[in-house]
């Protein structure tokens, strides 16, 4: 546990029992937490967001989303994902076992609860994080499809980050029937009732989650996306949340913003991660109080 200067997160690295380390099984699955409290005094415990970062990203690279949170009031808290961001490095299962994302943000909550009492709770997602914001509140990733695509029935788009991932995961769990039985975990019910609103900016695993399980969504959930995505196109990945999630609303950034243009260093619109990160505060002002 470290602090860094004003302004900066608390810094924490959580060891979650339950689950293994992706590189030494003797060892609990690590969730590393930058915490941001709220910069003013608080009557009642502040409102909560979780910020779920991107594939391959950081909690610590999420500044774009968490400042105008912080800004607001709210209490917020960026995860690092094992297995899955830059600080401590890539596993195929990080990548591809999806649905342990989520479990990590009711980890986190359920550590952060010991502590003192949680105010309303909502939680923001970029890409797979967004994915993992919605498999909070309801959303299901269908095993069906998921074997489809590790088989290689259904291809799997090449992954910058991790090329030959899939082949990386083939390695360590051959393809047959335990390693199928082991993807029920997808399907499972990872809504945690802690979360009552959900923000999702261009959000990835569409194609894999089933419209059933987004129609039992009951929370607000808003949505925005860039009409030159390539890596989470609006048709494959955000319009089946969009449509079939009944309490989802959302906009396009612009028809030019990329996927990129919310972590390029130098983005081809600069404002784009200005405007969604005031309107990820506004969404939860307004449902989060």
């Amino acid at each position: 546990m470290m602090i860094s200067g004003q302004g900066q997160p608390l810094i924490r690295v959580l060891h979650d029992e339950s689950r293994r380390d992706l590189r030494d099984p003797t060892r609990p699955r690590p969730v590393r937490l930058y915490l941001w409290e709220p910069s003013r005094p608080q009557a009642a415990p502040a409102p909560l967001v979780v910020v779920s970062h991107g594939t391959g990203g950081s909690g610590s690279n999420m500044d774009w989303l968490v400042r105008p949170l912080h800004e607001a009031g709210f209490r917020v808290v960026a995860l690092d994902h094992h297995g899955n961001n830059y600080v401590d490095g890539y596993e195929p299962e990080g990548f591809l076992h999806v649905w342990e994302r989520p479990r990590d943000v009711s980890f986190a909550l359920e550590a952060l609860a010991s502590e003192q009492l949680l105010g309303p709770v909502g939680v923001a997602g970029f890409s797979l994080g967004g994915y993992t914001a919605a498999a909070l509140v309801g959303a299901r990733v269908d095993p069906q499809i998921l074997w489809a695509v590790l088989t290689g029935t259904i291809p799997l788009p090449e992954i910058p980050e991790f090329p030959g991932a899939l082949d990386a995961l083939r390695k360590k769990y051959p393809l047959d029937e335990s390693s199928r039985r082991a993807l029920e975990a997808a399907a499972a019910d990872l809504s945690d009732p802690r979360v009552r609103a959900v923000f999702q900016v261009a959000p990835g695993v569409g194609s894999l989650v089933t419209p059933e399980s987004l129609a039992t969504v009951r929370v607000p959930v808003g949505i925005r996306w860039g009409g030159a995505d390539t890596v989470n196109p609006y048709d494959v990945d955000t319009k089946p949340y969009l449509e079939h999630i009944p309490t989802a609303s959302g906009s396009s950034t612009g028809p030019n913003v990329r996927h990129d243009d919310f972590f390029a260093p130098e983005p081809a619109d600069p404002t784009v991660r200005v405007r969604v990160g005031r309107e990820a505060a506004a969404f939860f002002q307004q449902h989060l109080g």
